[in-house]
């Protein structure tokens, strides 16, 4: 080994300097050729089998159709005030959040005035894309309910607070009161009443009696609101 390195050593010493030079240019050569094809190497390795997707596209994918289903609602019947997201696919200066007016309508550039109050967001999307057609080639609409204002109860009489509030998917006669504040003096507590209107225009009158619900007595009078019901506290 020693003997090695000794005739290393003397040719290093006996090579003319353009020699050295000519050595070390053919080292950098090899080099440059043997990197890129490690790299290709690497490449071709990390590269997903024929046929398999990345994980990011499956759970994009996903997300893309949750978003769909809930854009088109099909259920849900828009009320004035309630607050609109509209999205014209391709068209920011079109696309905007805006209210139900009271009128029912609402305003949207190019479509101008259209009516939402009583449509569910699949039928405004289908108004809107009409309305859009004389401008814009195959509009893509997506309507989504972002606030719900439109569904409310009513409460009048002897509470602190009477007036009107949103409505929830829960709330009942007690928590209506509850939100209201409670009863104020000489509130006749045994008479309350919640009148319903029904879909054919008449009135029902339903009667709550708080001093036996909170006693746990006759529990089915505590109903679940419905919009435009108004409860009375004599």
């Amino acid at each position: 080994m020693m003997t090695r390195e000794l005739q290393l050593l003397s040719l290093d010493e006996t090579m003319t300097i353009p020699a050295k030079k000519m050595c070390q240019r053919l080292a950098m050569v090899a080099v440059c050729i043997l990197i890129p094809g490690w790299l290709v190497a690497q490449t071709d390795a990390a590269k997903p089998a024929d046929g398999a997707k990345s994980t990011g596209q499956t759970f994009s994918g996903a997300a893309n159709n949750g978003a769909s289903q809930a854009a088109h609602d099909n259920t849900y019947v828009i009320g004035v005030d309630d607050v609109l997201a509209i999205n014209v696919w391709k068209e920011p200066d079109v696309s905007r959040t805006v209210p139900v007016r009271s009128d029912g309508k609402i305003s949207l550039p190019l479509a101008g005035e259209v009516q939402a109050s009583g449509e569910t967001p699949k039928q405004l999307e289908t108004a809107l894309a009409v309305k859009l057609q004389s401008f814009i080639s195959e509009p893509e609409v997506t309507v989504i309910v972002t606030e719900v204002r439109s569904q409310k109860f009513n409460i009048l009489g002897m509470v602190l607070k009477p007036g009107s509030y949103p409505l929830t998917n829960s709330s009942t006669v007690l928590d209506a009161i509850a939100i209201a504040g409670g009863f104020r003096d000489f509130a006749k507590q045994k008479s309350i009443y919640v009148l319903r209107q029904n879909a054919d225009g008449s009135q029902v009158r339903l009667p709550f009696n708080y001093k036996d619900v909170i006693k746990g007595k006759d529990l089915a009078q505590n109903v679940k609101l419905q919009p435009r019901d108004t409860i009375v506290v004599p």
